[in-house]
């Protein structure tokens, strides 16, 4: 393990940020001076619980966040500050409920079985005005504004900086693009084991925010933003392998070049969709974007229905590539570490019960969808999804009935705070995302 009081020495760190993510998805943290972290990092940073969203009480004692001295990130743009990604513990006992404490159960226990997930996120962002009213470049309108060089190249200070801070911290990032919308953007990175993902996909979006707000911008991960614009997606690449180093989703033999066990792990994510949105899509605004009318591009790159193909955006799962497959449901409001962990419990739960996907549809579902007859839909909104969360045996037995409760008790009693003015609310509660 790492000693995080020397590191602190040699790379010139003054603080560290002990961090954890709440049910919500918002990231916490306590701001620690080097000369306090070897104290810190025995016993944890305390946190009132029910000041976040960890579904606690005010009478209940301390969390404390003890950090994982492996997961430490210098800010590459204030190098004197090193983040820690924490695990909350409570009474000397881990928060079941906490997503990082599920995720790392959830991965131990598919280790235990042979597996290894490996996962690469696509994390799309819009870059706006600092009040949220606005895309922050006026001079992008093309009407089909997707990989446009222009307006990249003035975004460039941001992205740029984005993806220098990605390079020196080893992330191996290989493109970065203007995406279909308007004021929108996508940085991609080499991907990881899904804990390894999950906090790199966490940082990203905090590191994202603090450049942007660098150069006076706002960056928002919010999954339908402008009403006529494509939403922010979060596409997960998924692939599965053994402890010595075999892709378990790889066959030369398959059309596709995906193993049976491949289909099975797409057959469980079919399977539990309706569920699962509850986690991919966890916001009132997030069933404008996998619901959407037509976009000013023409496509709104979202799901509707719950389907897979070979190489088509349309679908919400497509196979791009042998080994691996791209789960498109998931949009930028997701919990990084609840996403992993709700997409491995689905996909090993096909595999247990080898769970067959059916054939699969290479149409256009945004033309020829209507013809599809025997297609499950996605939720229409959340409250639909969190009752599909609540009568999934197989999302309540992998994410664990503590996690469970707390997660459909609080999504349940925001909405009903705000359900009386949800354009305000879901602005409010949705744009920091």
């Amino acid at each position: 393990m790492t000693d995080l009081a020397k590191t602190a020495k040699v790379k010139g760190i003054k603080y560290f940020l002990i961090s954890y993510v709440d049910l919500f998805g918002t990231m916490r943290a306590k701001l620690v001076p080097a000369a306090a972290i070897g104290e810190m990092a025995k016993n944890g940073a305390g946190f009132a619980g029910f000041a976040s969203w960890l579904d606690m009480t005010p009478a209940d004692p301390d969390v404390l966040a003890i950090p994982d001295a492996d997961s430490l990130i210098q800010l590459p743009w204030r190098k004197e500050v090193g983040w820690l990604a924490a695990d909350p513990y409570m009474n000397g006992k881990l928060v079941e409920q906490a997503p990082r404490n599920v995720l790392k159960r959830v991965v131990a226990d598919a280790a235990a079985k042979g597996y290894i997930l490996k996962t690469g996120v696509e994390c799309e962002f819009f870059l706006i005005s600092p009040d949220g009213s606005t895309i922050s470049d006026s001079g992008d309108h093309q009407a089909k504004p997707c990989y446009d060089q222009q307006a990249l190249m003035r975004r460039y200070d941001v992205i740029s900086e984005i993806c220098d801070s990605m390079l020196e911290l080893g992330w191996n990032p290989y493109q970065n693009d203007h995406e279909d919308a308007n004021g929108q953007f996508e940085m991609n990175w080499q991907y990881d084991d899904a804990l390894k993902t999950a906090d790199k996909h966490a940082f990203f979006k905090y590191m994202t925010k603090s450049i942007a707000e660098k150069h006076g911008l706002r960056a928002t991960f919010m999954p339908k933003p402008f009403p006529t614009l494509t939403g922010n997606g979060c596409h997960v690449h998924v692939s599965v392998w053994s402890k010595d180093g075999k892709n378990l989703f790889e066959d030369a033999n398959d059309p596709m070049g995906l193993s049976k066990l491949g289909y099975q792990f797409i057959a469980g994510l079919m399977n539990s969709a309706e569920a699962l949105t509850a986690i991919t899509n966890p916001t009132v605004n997030s069933y404008k974007r996998i619901n959407a009318p037509r976009t000013t591009s023409g496509a709104t790159w979202s799901p509707n229905t719950v389907t897979y193909t070979g190489n088509n955006r349309t679908h919400m799962i497509r196979i791009p590539d042998a080994g691996r497959f791209e789960f498109r449901l998931a949009d930028g409001a997701t919990n990084p570490y609840a996403l992993q962990a709700a997409v491995l419990i689905a996909g090993l739960d096909g595999i247990e019960n080898k769970r067959d996907p059916g054939e699969r549809l290479d149409i256009d579902m945004y033309a020829e969808g209507h013809t599809v007859k025997n297609a499950k839909k996605l939720p229409l909104n959340l409250l639909d999804a969190l009752r599909a969360l609540e009568a999934s045996s197989v999302m309540r037995k992998g994410l664990g009935e503590p996690f469970i409760s707390a997660y459909l008790k609080l999504k349940r009693a925001d909405w009903n705070e705000y359900a009386g003015q949800l354009t305000e609310w879901e602005r409010r509660t949705t744009l920091d995302c």
